[in-house]
């Protein structure tokens, strides 16, 4: 019988070529993901996932614009509001991209802070993260009530393209839940940070190990792909 190999000899092993060599490396965390934690490999793999999710819709909402043969709404109507007597085209739009966009700032400023171990300033700019995106939210929520109570309807509206209500609330509207998630775990993290519970390894939910902010960088990045999504629907929704 012939003697189990050796760790050295292990390692001297020659690496399989072509498609096994590359089977051989995902199937081993050790050596794809060595230096990166479970929970942001999880959130890149449930953004990469969520990716789809989100195209597939903006795909259908091109699709759907293009064979119809009933004019589309023009949103520079649909979304205008009246400021002193003056239509002002997607105003508000505007005013709730400013919003998200600076809300990314302040969100990479807080994973900056968390890095250095500033436990207040982070805890303070998460919040004001969650401001941006609970503002963002309530204007949404204004959007959608006054398209209602113009006569907007997942199946029909007053000026042109049945197809035009049923995309725009499933496309705002799965994004607008994205944010409002977001919000939530930015303040349950934000007062986490607050407390000190990363510094005094207090138990708990999403708790890491004593001094370690990592989950304020994995929470940033799905924040920063919720500003990005609004980026391409804002394009292709408002613009287009």
């Amino acid at each position: 019988m012939s003697a189990p190999l050796k760790p050295s000899s292990l390692e001297t092993l020659p690496r399989p070529s072509g498609l096994a060599g590359l089977a051989a490396d995902w199937a081993s965390d050790q050596r794809a993901f060595k230096n990166v934690s479970w929970g942001k490999a999880m959130m890149w793999i449930f953004l990469l996932s969520d990716t789809f999710i989100f195209g597939c819709f903006l795909i259908a909402y091109m699709s759907a614009r293009m064979a119809t043969t009933v004019p589309w709404p023009n949103p520079s109507e649909v979304f205008a509001l009246e400021i002193g007597g003056v239509h002002v085209p997607l105003i508000l739009i505007a005013i709730m991209t400013f919003v998200l966009i600076s809300s990314s700032g302040t969100m990479a400023m807080a994973v900056n802070c968390g890095y250095r171990r500033d436990r207040r300033k982070t805890a303070a700019l998460m919040l004001l993260t969650a401001l941006f995106g609970a503002t963002f939210v309530g204007m949404q929520a204004f959007e959608w009530s006054k398209l209602i109570a113009e006569g907007v309807r997942p199946w029909g509206n007053p000026w042109g393209a049945a197809q035009f209500g049923s995309t725009f609330f499933m496309i705002t509207g799965f994004h607008g839940t994205h944010v409002t998630i977001g919000v939530i775990f930015l303040l349950i993290i934000a007062r986490k940070v607050w407390r000190g519970d990363f510094d005094t390894e207090r138990r708990g939910f999403f708790t890491s190990r004593k001094g370690h902010y990592e989950i304020v960088e994995i929470t940033g990045l799905y924040w920063h792909f919720v500003d990005l999504v609004w980026v391409f629907i804002f394009a292709f929704f408002y613009l287009w």
